[in-house]
């Protein structure tokens, strides 16, 4: 799984959370709670700056080289075929197109404290909808449900109240998204499952958001919807940029220069790693503030192809 975390030093970061075989990405804000130590194991994390959140799951190389065996395999059983671009070909040579994702909105309040209203979960897929549609997916709102649980609002991620949550109110089969907002612990801003990570389409697929980071929220500088963003982007198969450091393959994805580390708030000019290329601060996979995200490259559109195309097409 993977998490964006929000901690709580003056500028907002993001910070890589482990890699395991539930949810893919979260992002953190607070404190730590005991919950957050049961086991569903996540992969990566938006993480901020000052919170408390561990990263007990960090994806070593060799975590990441067998998720991409994985990946491999699963094209392969499909008939499918890696182009030179990173997207999904058939037989015959036709890329394999993108697609409308049906989604399921799940609001977690206790009382009134969590509520989002309609207009900012519009907003909130209106943000989803401009940053995917350039590889070729759109978003498409079936239901809001809200549901008054106390026990679910405060929600820590890999917690048993996690798994109740999304064994009761989960929608869909592997190409359907089922987004959770709550009062995450840990510092916490978000988390989403991998599509390799055996979780696609089933109870514990989908993305669980804090819910002030939706557009309009309190969390800033994460209330933008970009934390929507980033996990989503978790959920379509892609890592961090910073994955792997300045060594190796990375993030899988030829065209993110590689980072040493997260970068936090925006910080233009910022060089971590002797290979070509400033670091990609403006990349929505890394941990700046969400006004400093505004893009995937053209090798991440092509790898949420061609992930969609082996998981959940």
């Amino acid at each position: 799984m993977s998490r964006r975390v929000m901690l709580a030093l003056p500028s907002a970061a993001l910070m890589a959370l482990g890699f395991g075989a539930a949810p893919a990405s979260a992002k953190v804000v607070a404190s730590e709670s005991a919950a957050a130590a049961e086991c569903v194991e996540h992969t990566d994390a938006r993480v901020a700056k000052g919170g408390t959140a561990k990263d007990p799951n960090d994806a070593t190389a060799s975590e990441v080289a067998a998720a991409e065996k994985i990946f491999h395999k699963a094209l392969a059983d499909r008939g499918l075929q890696l182009g030179a671009d990173g997207r999904a070909y058939d037989a015959a040579g036709r890329a394999v197109p993108g697609t409308a994702i049906p989604v399921y909105f799940n609001i977690i309040t206790s009382g009134a404290a969590g509520s989002v209203t309609q207009a900012r979960v519009t907003k909130q897929m209106t943000v989803l909808n401009k940053a995917f549609s350039s590889a070729g997916f759109t978003f498409q709102l079936k239901a809001t449900k809200r549901v008054n649980n106390a026990s679910w609002f405060n929600l820590g991620y890999g917690s048993s109240a996690e798994r109740a949550m999304k064994t009761a109110l989960r929608k869909g089969g592997t190409n359907t998204l089922n987004i959770y907002t709550a009062n995450l612990s840990g510092g916490l801003l978000g988390w989403a499952t991998f599509p390799f990570d055996g979780n696609a389409g089933d109870k514990m697929d989908g993305v669980v958001l804090l819910h002030s980071s939706l557009p309009g929220g309190s969390a800033a500088p994460y209330n933008l919807g970009d934390t929507g963003t980033h996990e989503v982007g978790h959920w379509m198969g892609l890592w961090h940029t910073f994955q792997g450091g300045c060594a190796g393959a990375g993030d899988q994805v030829a065209d993110t220069p590689a980072e040493k580390s997260p970068a936090f708030g925006c910080p233009a000019g910022r060089n971590t790693c002797p290979a070509p290329g400033m670091d990609p601060i403006r990349n929505f996979m890394d941990y700046t503030d969400d006004s400093c995200m505004n893009m995937f490259t053209a090798g991440q559109r092509a790898r949420m192809n061609a992930q969609w195309a082996a998981f959940r097409g």
